[in-house]
């Protein structure tokens, strides 16, 4: 295993590779999951990062996660200019990095799921350097952000938007889905009180009637930012916890990958 760093524009993207041996011919090329960690797009959240990135590891996959811009440097579609960038470098560096080029998944929870979203809405803007390149083969969302109007995260719409009306209604997610989507897996707490559920239910409404392949789970309980839903991250949650085994089978299957 070894560890790799490059930069996505302003963002610095952290990978961990998984070696490459004769005796694992299966394992030669593998999946990819870039992560982006949660926090409003003021901060990233450690508990979104790296437990997150040991869990996939475990299943072959090779794991990258992006230290997107946030804060005041979260406008302009910047971070979404950084998240292409990565799914690009990725690509262009698959045989080096022993990667599959067509089985890169983003992985983003709250607001880096709005940030994993909307690279499904615009991966094709030219605006964000956009094209086929950039686009991923699957998206897995966490309790994501998807509106800027009703119950929207308002922290994550004002930092995200810069404050510009236009900038507003081209991040709410659910007006601008098309059949060109990704593949999705979502899922969502319904005791969510940060980031309502019917962020999620908006999506999954617009998947549907979009065609676009997709499993949603919605669980009865289950608070804000419980990440791997384990005493490790403090955010320990057994009927939520179920999203982890759900989504490793939904991707396996996705992928046709057997870890």
């Amino acid at each position: 295993m070894r560890l790799i760093s490059f930069h996505a524009s302003d963002a610095e993207v952290r990978g961990i590779l998984q070696d490459d041996y004769e005796t694992l011919k299966a394992h030669k090329v593998r999946p990819v999951l870039i992560i982006c960690a949660g926090g409003a797009y003021r901060w990233r959240s450690p508990r979104e990062k790296d437990p997150v990135a040991f869990e996939f590891l475990s299943m072959g996959f090779q794991v990258f996660i992006l230290e997107y811009s946030c804060g005041e440097k979260a406008a302009g579609m910047r971070p979404l200019k950084e998240l292409a960038e990565a799914v690009r470098t990725v690509r262009k560096n698959s045989t080096e990095w022993h990667i599959n080029p067509q089985q890169i998944a983003v992985l983003g929870f709250s607001a880096g799921g709005h940030l994993a979203a909307s690279l499904g809405v615009y991966w094709n803007d030219p605006e964000i350097g956009g094209g086929e390149e950039v686009r991923p083969d699957a998206l897995i969302l966490c309790y994501p952000v998807i509106s800027t109007k009703e119950y929207a995260h308002e922290e994550s719409a004002m930092w995200v938007s810069g404050n510009d009306p236009l900038m507003r209604e081209k991040m709410h997610l659910p007006d601008h889905i098309t059949e060109d989507f990704p593949p999705v897996f979502m899922w969502h707490g319904g005791e969510d009180t940060s980031v309502p559920p019917e962020n999620s239910l908006m999506l999954a409404v617009q998947l549907r009637k979009h065609h676009v392949p997709f499993e949603y789970h919605l669980f009865e309980t289950g608070v804000h930012g419980i990440s791997m839903c384990t005493q490790e991250v403090e955010t320990p949650d057994d009927v939520c916890r179920q999203w982890v085994p759900l989504c490793k089978t939904w991707i396996s299957r996705q992928f046709r990958y057997v870890p």
